[in-house]
């Protein structure tokens, strides 16, 4: 299908390209990833209540850590149901899931917009950081209000403005501002999507979601250097290791060297940075 100029379809297999070969990169960084951004995991979780013995459905879960943490609540009798469009990002869960010993979750290959579930079948989903970059996220917010129970209980994060989250605008402003990359297609979806106010509480509201609240949730990332969390980005980011493969050596040194400068203001006088960052987090009952 295509509307308002973007094709969507195709939209989605190169979504799900980028994530089939992102998927290395962030079982690498998991651990400092899941650091950083467990304020937001923990609300998420908390904002559901999770009990012994529900079912807890993961949306686009990458390599899982917010579901493992509704995982341990449910367990021993509960299930916990972790699915992600790209079967490398399951099959990074998976270990991880092996490595903290968890027996109650089941993986699950599955678009959000088309869930394969029954209708009715769920207590509580999490989503983070999923919604915002599918091409229908009203859908797959109707498909998640259809699978879950009367009275269960979504959590979702998305990015707040840009202007709030430097920490990634950073490297596209320096690559577009030296005709590295083209300015973003503001119709296709992106980290970003959600920022506009109002625009949660409306898809919440266009699929039938009551109850919501929409709050921020401000944390930082640390790295010990700028050269360190320029690799920490070049493995998480398979749009950013693209924009710099047909780059000359001299040209990738004016993108670092240009990110770094912006990033100045973030750096310590021993080098390291802590970088602000803020999502916006929500949660609603079916």
């Amino acid at each position: 299908m295509q509307t308002d100029g973007v094709d969507h379809e195709q939209y989605r297999v190169d979504s799900r390209e980028r994530w089939e070969a992102g998927a290395a990169g962030w079982a690498a960084r998991r651990e400092e990833f899941q650091a950083a951004t467990a304020p937001v995991s923990q609300w998420m979780v908390d904002a559901v209540d999770p009990k012994p013995g529900e079912v807890v459905l993961d949306l686009a879960a990458g390599v899982g850590d917010t579901g493992f943490l509704a995982a341990q609540r449910i367990a021993p009798d509960g299930r916990l149901i972790t699915s992600d469009g790209a079967e490398a990002m399951i099959e990074q869960a998976q270990a991880r899931a092996a490595e903290l010993g968890l027996a109650n979750v089941e993986f699950k290959p599955m678009e959000a917009e088309w869930i394969d579930l029954g209708t009715a079948t769920v207590d509580c989903v999490l989503c983070r950081w999923g919604y915002m970059l599918l091409a229908d996220p009203e859908t797959a917010l109707r498909e998640t209000r259809r699978v879950l129970r009367p009275g269960g209980r979504l959590a979702l994060a998305a990015w707040d403005a840009p202007e709030h989250n430097t920490w990634v605008t950073a490297f596209g402003a320096v690559l577009v501002e030296r005709g590295f990359e083209p300015p973003p297609d503001p119709e296709l979806p992106g980290m970003f999507s959600f920022a506009r106010p109002g625009t949660i509480e409306a898809l919440l509201d266009a699929a039938g979601f009551a109850d919501w609240r929409v709050d921020a949730v401000d944390f930082e990332f640390e790295a010990a250097s700028f050269e360190e969390w320029w690799e920490y980005q070049y493995d998480v980011s398979p749009l950013l290791a693209r924009a710099l493969a047909p780059l000359t050596p001299e040209q990738r040194d004016d993108a670092y060297d240009g990110i770094e400068r912006r990033l100045a203001i973030y750096t310590a006088e021993d080098g390291t940075l802590r970088l602000p960052a803020r999502t916006l987090v929500a949660a609603a009952e079916a």
